[in-house]
């Protein structure tokens, strides 16, 4: 699969809190690093994403008194999943892993910023009707295609990326670029979804750039 001048690498949320020691950690969150310093040379155009709570977020267990992390809520909006203390504005756990280096990232989105409703998509909050203003950003730019990395598979990847295909971008995750959280053996889940939405799913080792015409 070949990269174009069209497509945009979409890294989400390779932060502290979501890598190894973190609050929220995803297995082997980290390992993704690598996967992700090895495409990103094949891309013109690269964006980062960063959960960036407010303390007292309507996500965290901790604003319920008696609830416990991984419960589940009705809120507004519908169903939520209930967190440790995360990527809390301003703290370590929100900034980038140490090891992530992408100094060439055009722009950094951060969600989840809204004290009163959670944002797993990059493109829309969880209420689906609040967006971030990514697709108007990605339209603007001449962007067709978005290939995704990151974290966690199952959430912020899953949601972004179905949300990226409702849009109308060509929409190809990098599996071995994600690492999931699996809660209730939801990778299968997902990938049905995937395959629903017209999502594809590939491999690092499947791309590379078009070769220079001589």
């Amino acid at each position: 699969m070949q990269t174009t001048p069209h497509d945009v690498l979409l890294v989400v949320d390779v932060q502290n809190d979501f890598c190894p020691g973190g609050a929220l950690a995803v297995p082997e969150g980290d390992a993704v690093i690598p996967v992700i310093h090895r495409v990103a040379p094949l891309f013109h155009h690269v964006i980062l994403t960063q959960d960036w709570h407010p303390e007292g977020h309507t996500s965290f267990a901790s604003s319920y008194g008696t609830r416990k992390p991984f419960e589940q809520v009705e809120l507004s909006y519908g169903p939520q999943t209930l967190w440790p203390d995360h990527c809390i504005q301003g703290t370590p756990g929100a900034e980038f892993h140490p090891a992530l280096h992408l100094p060439q990232a055009e722009l950094i989105l951060r969600k989840g910023f809204r004290p009163h409703v959670d944002s797993y998509s990059a493109f829309f909050e969880n209420d689906h009707t609040t967006p971030t203003g990514l697709d108007g950003y990605l339209r603007e730019r001449g962007f067709r295609r978005v290939f995704l990395a990151g974290l966690a598979y199952d959430y912020c990847v899953h949601y972004s990326a179905i949300d990226a295909r409702r849009a109308g971008f060509e929409t190809v995750v990098l599996r071995d670029g994600c690492r999931a959280i699996d809660l209730a053996a939801s990778e299968a889940r997902i990938r049905a979804d995937f395959a629903e939405a017209g999502v594809l799913e590939s491999t690092s080792g499947q791309l590379s750039r078009p070769t220079p015409e001589p």
